[in-house]
């Protein structure tokens, strides 16, 4: 692994957090309240202690006054985008034509990790030191049988120099043998933090990829990428992620008192 960068305001990477408010299994979700603020806010004030360039992408109204109001930046994007990846695209665009800056890469910050912390995101760039890195994501191990078997928890195998193999919803790698029992504490299981970065000419790429077969079975999009050949390097991470997908997700980190 490579060490991380210091906490410092990163300018070569522009931060875009994708937002919108028609989610099927909870619609309105960035706007959803933790404490006295909006999650999109928690995620756009802890991404800005690293990012000096951060905008958030949505295709909404009412998520372009909330982000207003609390005073972040965010762009009017097309509600045709079928993926995060595709408002990450156009949003890089946008940002790039009225500011008159041209960045080397783009991370895409989940909206909905609201525990998402500097640390992490330092993690996720410093893959870039190793030579070739197109594409990078986060990884943390799973030691939670209920995880491995929840199919919101995306699971990924990777090789020995922590390029990802392959992404699942199933519980992978899948245990025959007798000697593997009682995993997942002796295989190295892990599942996905859905941030990634990308080389900005590698996310100009992608966008021109059509769907795949993978992709569509386990509706996850960077399947598609693997499957034209492109390479996603990981990098593991031991702090927290809660990602909210649904309204059972926001009312469990309530719980936690984090906020």
């Amino acid at each position: 692994m490579f060490p991380i960068f210091e906490i410092k305001k990163v300018t070569e990477f522009l931060g875009i957090i994708p937002a919108r408010y028609a989610s099927t299994r909870f619609p309105g979700k960035p706007l959803a309240m933790l404490g006295d603020k909006a999650m999109i806010q928690w995620v756009y004030e802890r991404a800005s202690s690293l990012f000096e360039h951060l905008v958030v992408a949505t295709d909404d109204e009412r998520i372009r006054q909330a982000v207003q109001q609390f005073g972040g930046r965010v762009l009017m994007t097309s509600p045709e985008h079928r993926s995060g990846t595709e408002r990450c695209a156009e949003a890089a665009e946008l940002y790039e034509r009225e500011s008159g800056l041209r960045f080397s890469h783009v991370v895409n910050i989940q909206g909905d990790e609201p525990l998402i912390q500097v640390k992490q995101l330092q993690t996720l760039l410093s893959c870039f030191q190793a030579p070739g890195t197109g594409i990078a994501t986060l990884i943390r191990r799973l030691t939670n049988p209920e995880e491995l078997a929840n199919p919101n928890v995306v699971k990924v195998v990777v090789d020995q120099s922590f390029r990802a193999l392959y992404f699942s919803r199933a519980s992978i790698p899948h245990v025959r043998s007798s000697e593997a029992e009682g995993v997942p504490g002796k295989l190295p299981f892990y599942a996905h933090i859905g941030l990634y970065a990308f080389q900005r000419e590698i996310l100009e790429e992608l966008v021109q990829l059509s769907p795949s077969l993978l992709e569509q079975a386990e509706s996850l999009e960077q399947l598609r990428w693997m499957e034209h050949g492109i390479p996603i390097r990981t990098a593991v991470t031991t702090l927290p992620s809660i990602g909210v997908d649904t309204p059972e997700d926001l009312e469990r980190i309530r719980k936690q008192g984090s906020f």
